[in-house]
């Protein structure tokens, strides 16, 4: 088989152990809409070698504006417009993609092989299920929560609930019809999210279990 050129180029930036952490490592993403597919693409883009992606929606062309959608894709299953456009970027990534609405009686099933799960849903209740769904698991889980509107986008933080909880955003942001999501901000976060997987993975955090 040829070489595959984004692998290789990662070589430029990273060491033989960190590519060999990054490509072990396995990501799970609830829900595959702004955060999720832009967390994705920075997981991706780092190396990130497995990913679970779990959705139930449609591309629709209000996504558009912040979601790693393109307007040809429009009517598509976002898990599998997502698969798409991730492959694009590395055509050896290992992505799970699951068509299914996320509940708190199988979001642990979903998850089960991931060692790190990312939060990337749209509702508040759905965002506490996961909370709730994954309190005394010890794997690390990077939620969101307060990522509305635009401007002063420094108060788009990292803060560290507990050892294995991290939450990303300003905490009372939510998207309104007044604060509506914009690509600047839920970039932001999503980001952040990704970049909170990443030092977890390279900087050995939370006792990974990369092999």
């Amino acid at each position: 088989m040829a070489a595959n050129p984004f692998l290789d180029g990662l070589q430029t930036h990273f060491t033989d152990n960190q590519i060999r952490r990054l490509g072990s490592a396995c990501v799970g993403i609830a829900g595959a809409g702004g955060l999720g597919s832009n967390a994705s693409v920075h997981l991706v883009r780092s190396g990130i070698g497995r990913l679970v992606v779990a959705d139930f929606d449609r591309v629709a062309p209000s996504n558009l504006n912040r979601q790693y959608y393109f307007v040809d894709q429009v009517g598509m299953k976002k898990v599998i417009a997502l698969e798409t456009n991730l492959k694009r970027i590395n055509r050896d990534l290992d992505m799970q993609a699951l068509d299914i609405r996320l509940n708190a009686v199988n979001v642990g099933r979903v998850f089960e092989h991931c060692h790190i799960i990312v939060e990337a849903l749209d509702l508040a209740r759905d965002k506490k299920m996961m909370a709730d769904a994954f309190m005394t698991d010890p794997r690390l889980l990077v939620s969101a929560s307060g990522i509305g509107g635009w401007g002063d986008s420094d108060r788009i933080r990292t803060l560290a609930v507990r050892d294995a909880f991290y939450l990303v955003g300003d905490g009372h942001s939510e998207v309104s019809d007044t604060l509506p999501p914009t690509s600047a901000i839920v970039g932001i976060a999503a980001a952040k999210q990704a970049d909170v997987v990443i030092e977890a993975i390279l900087d050995d955090l939370h006792l990974n279990p990369f092999t």
